[in-house]
């Protein structure tokens, strides 16, 4: 369960940095599932075709999925039924797993459904030691249609009020590379949803009335002579304390400030024939136009104090 839990972690930790809000991740097993569709009566030809109609749960109501399986998918009404109530089943990781382990639970009659349970538990405690089993919600409704899946299957969804759905999924697919090749290897993994994620973001900055930046750059070095060599090395040197800057080698400054206030660049550095000849840089402000001549000396030095005052 080593990579199950690693792949979690850093599903966890990746959400976490991208500070977007609240979300949580849904997790389940497949041969839970499996289990569980075993004890309500459900064919084993059937299996896939009934998690599809599951995994339905989070868009459409228990009823329209009940008369799916009944009608279209060849269920009897008893058996539909004892579906539903186990995929009304959702909460806390070891609260739950408790209840299915406690005496008398049908999964501990199921052989498919005691292994989960077994790597259900070492994942829940590695979970819970690494300080982020409190992002995952166990969560029996939750299928992932898709048939390659073998072990921990899990999905997260954003809480906030942008609703997009799912913005993550993933779990174990330990026959899915071997289809495609000559050899099994067990793996798991996961996908982010990248569109999703930039349309909660975007919310979020038009909530806080941030306008969106085209470009993380924070400096642009504007040359004002032909000198590639020149604006080299004053990038260089802010590339090298880490500070997101980029240069463009252009006569006219006007295209300078362009290329700066469409793509919301907040400073450049501005470098011609008399600041060379003075040993001096210009340092504006583009929001505010606001221009201020330093020593060529200081400038590495006077960009890092003005971008730590804007982050802090």
């Amino acid at each position: 369960m080593g990579p199950d839990f690693e792949v979690l972690k850093v599903l966890t930790e990746l959400l976490d940095e991208l500070s977007i809000g609240d979300y949580e991740v849904k997790l389940n097993h497949r041969k839970l599932l499996d289990g569980m569709l075993d004890i309500c009566g459900v064919p084993p030809e059937k299996f896939r075709t009934i998690c599809s109609s599951i995994d339905k749960l989070d868009k459409q109501s228990f009823e329209k999925i009940r008369k799916e399986m009944v009608e279209e998918k060849g269920l009897t009404v008893e058996t539909a039924d004892k579906i539903g109530t186990f995929v009304k089943e959702r909460g806390p990781p070891w609260e739950l797993l408790s209840k299915f382990k406690q005496e008398g639970s049908q999964f501990l009659e199921n052989k498919g459904s005691l292994v989960a349970l077994k790597e259900l538990e070492i994942l829940f405690e590695a979970l819970g030691e690494s300080k982020c089993i409190d992002k995952v919600i166990f969560d029996l409704s939750l299928a992932r249609g898709l048939d390659y899946y073998t072990g921990v299957i899990f999905e997260a969804v954003f809480k906030g009020p942008t609703q997009v759905g799912s913005i993550a999924a993933g779990g174990r697919y330990d026959n899915l590379i071997g289809m495609f090749g000559t050899k099994q290897v067990r793996a798991v993994g996961v996908i982010l949803d990248f569109e999703r994620v930039f349309t909660i973001m975007e919310q979020l900055q038009k909530d806080c009335n941030q306008a969106i930046r085209a470009t993380e750059t924070q400096i642009l070095v504007a040359i004002l002579v032909d000198d590639l060599s020149l604006a080299a090395k004053i990038v260089n040197e802010l590339w090298s304390v880490r500070l997101n800057a980029e240069y463009m080698v252009n006569k006219s400054v006007m295209k300078h400030i362009e290329r700066a206030k469409s793509s919301r660049i907040p400073w450049m550095v501005i470098v011609g024939e008399r600041e060379l000849n003075d040993g001096i840089v210009k340092l504006k402000d583009v929001e505010a136009s606001k221009e201020e001549e330093i020593p060529r000396d200081r400038l590495v030095e006077e960009l890092q104090r003005r971008l730590s005052g804007m982050s802090a």
